[in-house]
């Protein structure tokens, strides 16, 4: 799971990135969010933590110019902002769940879940043959797990994810691999090798765009 944290405190924001990644998932933070959607790549993550109360663009304008691009990632507010007029105008602009401060990392999580997988039917059918169980990042051919290292893992659920759409190389190895610096040869290579694991070829090159995954169920 990529997460991506809005928080303006220096100590929210390592306590929510250390529990997260001792979790196996990565999280990218920004303080302010004018900074956030100049240099966020907004549509690799899975989540969005927001805070209210930040500089420059407060959380509740952030995800008001996010919701204006058709990005529909589920959004938490994390904040001290209690009164029942924050709350409303949060759920007003889409977002998922709103948790006061203080809170409970552990109960963040189970939120996330909660959203991310409680009303999604965790398990996609790519063919007759083949499922893809998004809560627990893993491929099956007729009910065997088709066993993927770390990188392959990730590629296919950005892949699934966005079943049915072209996905260009640039998120696929921004999502894959994070701050390395990779060229598009060694995401060829990792493709290559997804490949020979299969027995359909499902994962589709789309011409100067990307990669897609065709839902032939």
């Amino acid at each position: 799971m990529k997460i991506l944290l809005l928080e303006d405190d220096e100590f929210i924001c390592e306590q929510v990135k250390s529990y997260f990644e001792l979790e196996g998932h990565s999280v990218d933070f920004f303080n302010d969010g004018e900074e956030l959607l100049d240099n966020a790549i907004l549509n690799i993550y899975d989540i969005f933590l927001f805070d209210i109360n930040t500089p420059k663009k407060d959380g509740l304008e952030t995800l008001s110019l996010i919701r204006k691009k058709e990005i529909n990632t589920p959004a938490i507010f994390l904040t001290a902002m209690s009164d029942i007029e924050y709350v409303k105008k949060g759920y007003a602009l889409g977002c998922s769940d709103y948790i006061r401060k203080p809170f409970i990392l552990e109960e963040v999580e189970i939120r996330i879940n909660q959203i991310l997988y409680s009303n999604l039917n965790s398990k996609i059918k790519i063919s007759d043959s083949y499922e893809y169980n998004l809560s627990k990042m893993c491929l099956c051919y007729k009910n065997e797990e088709v066993q993927l290292n770390h990188h392959e893992k990730n590629l296919l659920y950005i892949l699934v994810k966005n079943i049915g759409s072209t996905v260009s190389p640039y998120i696929i190895k921004d999502y894959v691999w994070e701050d390395k610096d990779v060229c598009d040869n060694t995401l060829r290579t990792q493709i290559k090798k997804i490949r020979t694991k299969l027995k359909e070829n499902f994962i589709v090159n789309i011409r100067n765009s990307g990669y897609k995954i065709e839902n032939n169920a």
